[in-house]
């Protein structure tokens, strides 16, 4: 699924428009679907009090659409529309709409009047993609209304929350239902905490407009992309069917880091996985979870069928060279992390001809490229991609909203998470995951990577709803990932 800018969301109305499919006919079908989510998710609506806060734009169209459909189907206890402008601003589709709205009879004001301030339900319709820069004047004010004045009320949000702009005050939806497709706003932090929980809604424009060819456009990693992956298994399957990790760390006092990357990718369901550690360390891998094989460092690859590098590995001399030896010359894929890229130099390529995957969180992307970690989470997406393509890697750059950015310039967002995962350890169980999936499907590998960071996340919500926020570990990611798994398959 392709995230928008304003600007591509526009092109692909014109072209629609063009192709023979109205605006008034768009505008309609984007009302009737908001009005589908409603009645899905607050009925009965006939019990609901409702305000309708309308621009004098295509937003506040669709808006007019959405009050005329309540009014005229499900009649709800009250109902009334708060306009922004006086009626004759309205121009156009808008217009329209509010010709068909005055034939109904339903009631409108420009100011809020007492009652309405007991309404349960505001539907937000006051500014959509087209604002440019933060919200000013009358609809600053109603924004502020719209965040203060309705203690009662659930508020979703058309399209975007009016006003949001990383400069500027928003609404601060419930809901938001957007059109067509997800925009980047909704998408990317900061500005992706204010639109609560998020629906895409089909309102008839063909998907080649939604699509670009060029792989500047953005990409929503969604579940649909990777659920084949967890089709039920073959019944002649064996453990070897099923690919055999290596996850090599665990120096002396951190092999609790290594066996929580081998727990995950046996949890994830890799066939075999060994962990190649200190020997000091190798009863704190078989305690933690007795399937899982030891070796020591020096052993090799041998005939595993992917790595994971780097979880406690250390940052002594030895451990180091070892790392950098076999991110050059390992000829299986490669999961590389935590002190296997403090390893990396910044101009280390990938020229072994098989797939890296690097997962750095802000402060170790910012020592692989060079600049400050304020550099890196302003422009996550531009410099996950740039090192990327540079690089000849797959970068996972961790954090809100995980950035996965290819070699060949496409990046996709991840949209679960939650700031439970920020505790010890999380990291290590992402990379044993993303490795146990990448040893099942070789032959998927951009799937298994996004299907892997996808179900971390996903793990993540589980557990933080259940646990709560500040008592979620790392361990309770794989108690609750078999559930995140259940949810992708068939």
């Amino acid at each position: 699924m392709k995230i928008l800018t304003a600007e591509q969301m526009r092109e692909a109305d014109r072209r629609t428009i063009e192709a023979g499919i109205p605006g008034l006919v768009l505008m309609e079908n984007a009302g009737c679907r908001i009005v589908e989510f409603l009645e899905k998710t607050l009925a009965p609506l006939q019990r609901q009090r409702v305000v309708v806060v309308c621009g004098k734009g295509n937003n506040g169209g669709d808006g007019l659409v959405i009050a005329r459909q309540l009014w005229t189907r499900f009649k709800p206890d009250s109902l009334h529309i708060l306009l922004a402008a006086p009626p004759e601003e309205f121009q156009g589709d808008a217009a329209a709409n509010w010709g068909m709205v005055r034939a109904s009879g339903i009631p409108y004001s420009l100011g809020i009047e007492p009652d309405m301030r007991l309404a349960t339900l505001v539907v937000d319709a006051l500014l959509g993609t087209g604002l440019r820069g933060p919200a000013r004047g009358r609809a600053l004010e109603l924004i502020r209304e719209m965040n203060g004045a309705f203690p009662l009320a659930t508020v979703v949000s058309v399209d975007v929350p009016s006003g949001l702009h990383v400069d500027g005050e928003s609404v601060r939806a419930t809901h938001t239902v957007t059109l067509a497709a997800p925009k980047t706003e909704l998408i990317l932090p900061p500005t992706c905490d204010r639109a609560g929980a998020l629906t895409v809604a089909p309102i008839g424009i063909p998907q080649e407009f939604l699509e670009g060819e060029s792989t500047n456009w953005l990409n929503l990693a969604d579940p649909g992309m990777f659920a084949h992956l967890f089709v039920p298994r073959a019944r002649s399957a064996h453990k070897g069917s099923f690919g055999h990790v290596l996850v090599l760390g665990g120096a002396r006092g951190k092999g609790g880091a290594a066996a929580m990357s081998g727990a995950a990718a046996l949890r994830s369901g890799a066939g075999l996985v060994t962990v190649a550690t200190d020997m000091r360390e190798r009863a704190t891998v078989t305690t933690l979870m007795p399937e899982l094989m030891t070796s020591d460092w020096v052993d090799g690859v041998g005939d595993r069928d992917v790595l994971a590098i780097g979880p406690g590995l250390g940052r002594e001399p030895e451990a180091e060279a070892v790392a950098r030896d076999l991110f050059a010359n390992a000829a299986v894929p490669a999961v590389v992390d935590a002190d296997a890229l403090n390893a990396l130099e910044s101009t280390t390529l990938n020229a072994s001809g098989w797939l890296r995957v690097l997962t750095p969180h802000p402060g170790e992307m910012s020592r692989l490229c060079g600049g400050g970690i304020a550099a890196v989470q302003a422009d996550r997406v531009g410099t996950a991609r740039r090192f990327a393509s540079e690089r000849g890697c797959v970068v996972v750059l961790k954090g809100q909203r995980t950035v996965t950015a290819l070699p060949n310039g496409q990046v996709y967002i991840n949209p679960t998470g939650t700031p439970a995962m920020a505790t010890a350890g999380s990291g290590d169980i992402l990379t044993g995951i993303i490795a146990g999936l990448l040893a099942q499907f070789p032959h998927a590998a951009l799937d298994a990577v996004l299907a892997a960071v996808w179900l971390h996340g996903r793990a993540g919500e589980l557990g933080a709803a259940e646990l709560g926020e500040q008592s979620l570990t790392a361990m309770d990611l794989l108690a609750f990932l078999p559930a995140a798994m259940s949810a992708l398959r068939p």
